[in-house]
């Protein structure tokens, strides 16, 4: 019986070595509920059998019920009809699974009837689902939504939805992109005032691009300060649909079919205040879509899992001139280097995971804490620098392997892989968008050069190169550490030109950098557990110090003929 968790041997492998105590405590806050729930664990290894017991439940539904149905969803979709959006037949029974299987609410307190998982076992479930069908992700994956509620709602708020969403009797969407203001958020200007007489904040305006727009409550970001123009006008609220909510329509998009984009129209809306006024996009909104950019990095990952399959599966199966096309190196060379970035891009976006939940439980500690300790303070701080820098490179790097993998999956089944009756189709259609929305690939690297520059992973590369001078895999860290140089060299060069134009127009090749530095530590650091493990970290690094030589010569290349001729280049 096929198992999208058990058939991983790179999630078992992770989830035998991937140093889950710490945030397994963390989230379990020291076992205190084992004498509250019957179900609550009272040490880390019950804690981890009871993650894989639902991951090993969840890998077989995605895999023997999801993903068998998956081409007949995408060809039906979701469909709107006379004002309301209507899942395809294959989503709807996926979601009565999901439901019944009580897997909506992973990260959710159980006091509120939730899993209450570490970000990480979520992030794996994420990938899972993506694996199974991509768009049924953009309804599983926002319990993001639910667990933005219950970090910053007051208790009144908690208490109502979030047992609904754990019950799977809610859905949620993000409602954050209007017609003016795509990814400048600063720039929305759906207006919330607030109705004395009824005691409720009010909604008028229109958003665009809205992921599950039709769901039952929903997060948005509004303007509630009259005469602001920037992100310090901006608040939160919560709504749950009513028919003051038109859906106007949704759109017909090239892949993700079972996931309904919608266009929406606020007529005086009731809506209620999440945390404080003006905090609605310098804290709540950016806390939101990190961990959706997150749930993004995950949903790529299970893309480009199912393309490989598909392509390992064709070229195992697949004879030409006589022989196997696994057995040509040209071939095995595609899936050599697809499986090799697939493991890259797990590793630093399960590990950046780790750091998302350290940082969680470390913030809730001291918010919720009196009198606490300064190491405590300093590691939040820490933990937090990290996350900003990870989040986006995770997101980065995920999406854009998912879209060369599907790209070279189609590749190895030649003109087939280009009919609809082959998945790959379906599933490069799929990759495509995931390096757009949550923050396109320039904007992942907006968000992440700030930490670059400033080294913030300096900290966490004399971690890692100390456990690989501990091991076997000590013999590369010459080579490692001149990649580590290299990257150090080109930060040097861009603060000491100290153009603005020219950082921002070679940040990308820094950012690639020091996110190849990082994946490559991780690699190696796991390798002594496994020899293929060992080949893998060895074809990466063998690729990184190639990639870190031509970005740091296109850095220090001081070639500014495109910053200075663009308009010509491009106009005439």
């Amino acid at each position: 019986m096929a198992n999208f968790y058990l058939d991983n041997s790179d999630i078992q492998f992770l989830m035998k070595y991937m140093d889950l105590d710490e945030v397994t405590r963390l989230v379990e806050n020291n076992f205190a509920e084992k004498d509250i729930f019957d179900d609550a664990p009272r040490n880390v290894a019950e804690a981890k059998e009871n993650y894989h017991l639902v991951l090993t439940a969840l890998g077989e539904i995605c895999a023997e019920q999801i993903a068998p149905l998956a081409a007949a969803a995408d060809a039906q979709g979701a469909r709107y009809e006379a004002g309301q959006v209507y899942y395809a037949d294959a989503t709807q029974k996926a979601l009565k699974l999901l439901t019944q299987a009580e897997l909506m609410g992973f990260t959710l307190p159980r006091k509120y009837n939730g899993l209450n998982f570490p970000v990480t076992i979520y992030s794996i479930a994420i990938e899972m689902v993506s694996q199974a069908e991509a768009g049924l992700q953009n309804i599983f994956g926002l319990q993001e939504i639910a667990a933005t509620i219950n970090e910053f709602a007051d208790e009144e708020l908690k208490a109502k939805y979030l047992p609904q969403f754990s019950s799977g009797k809610v859905t949620g969407a993000m409602v954050l992109t209007e017609p003016e203001a795509g990814s400048d958020l600063q720039a929305v200007q759906l207006k919330a005032s607030f109705d004395e007489a009824a005691n409720c904040w009010r909604l008028n305006g229109n958003k665009r691009f809205i992921t599950n727009g039709n769901a039952d409550v929903a997060l948005i970001l509004a303007r509630s300060e009259p005469g602001t123009t920037d992100g310090r006008g901006l608040s939160m609220y919560l709504y749950e649909r009513d028919e003051s909510v038109v859906i106007r329509r949704i759109e017909n998009k090239l892949g993700i079919h079972t996931s309904p984009t919608c266009e929406l129209q606020f007529n005086n809306t009731p809506a209620d205040l999440v945390g404080k006024r003006r905090m609605g996009l310098i804290r709540y909104v950016m806390a939101l879509m990190n961990g959706a950019r997150l749930g993004i990095a995950c949903q790529a990952l299970g893309i480009a899992q199912a393309a490989y399959n598909e392509a390992l599966s064709y070229a195992q199966a697949r004879e030409q001139f006589k022989q196997k096309i696994l057995d040509m190196p040209p071939v095995y060379d595609m899936l050599a280097r697809m499986k090799t970035k697939i493991e890259a891009a797990r590793v630093i976006t399960y590990e950046t995971s780790i750091i998302v939940d350290i940082k969680k439980k470390l913030d809730e500690i001291i918010e919720h804490g009196a009198n606490v300790d300064k190491e405590i303070r300093q590691r939040a701080k820490e933990m937090t620098a990290l996350a900003a820098v990870l989040t986006p490179m995770s997101k980065l790097y995920a999406t854009e392997i998912a879209n060369e993998v599907t790209y070279e999956a189609i590749q190895i089944h030649g003109g087939t892989g280009y009919m609809r009756e082959f998945n790959v189709e379906r599933h490069y259609r799929d990759a495509r968008i995931t390096n757009i929305y949550e923050g396109t690939t320039q904007l992942q690297v907006v968000a992440a050069i700030g930490g670059v520059l400033t080294q913030i992973l300096d900290t966490e590369y004399a971690r890692l190169f100390k456990m690989i001078e501990n091991s076997a895999q000590k013999v590369h860290l010459d080579d490692l550490k001149a990649c580590h140089q290299r990257l150090n060299d080109a930060i040097s060069f861009l603060k000491t030109k100290n153009n603005r134009d020219y950082t921002s127009f070679y940040a990308r090749n820094l950012v690639e950098m020091a996110t190849d530095l990082y994946i490559t530590a991780q690699l190696l650091r796991y390798a002594p557990y496994s020899e293929h493990k060992k080949l893998i970290a060895t074809k990466f690094l063998k690729d990184t110090i190639l990639r870190s030589v031509y970005h740091f010569q296109a850095v220090t290349s001081e070639n500014e003929i495109v910053i200075q001729n663009y308009q010509k280049m491009i106009m005439e």
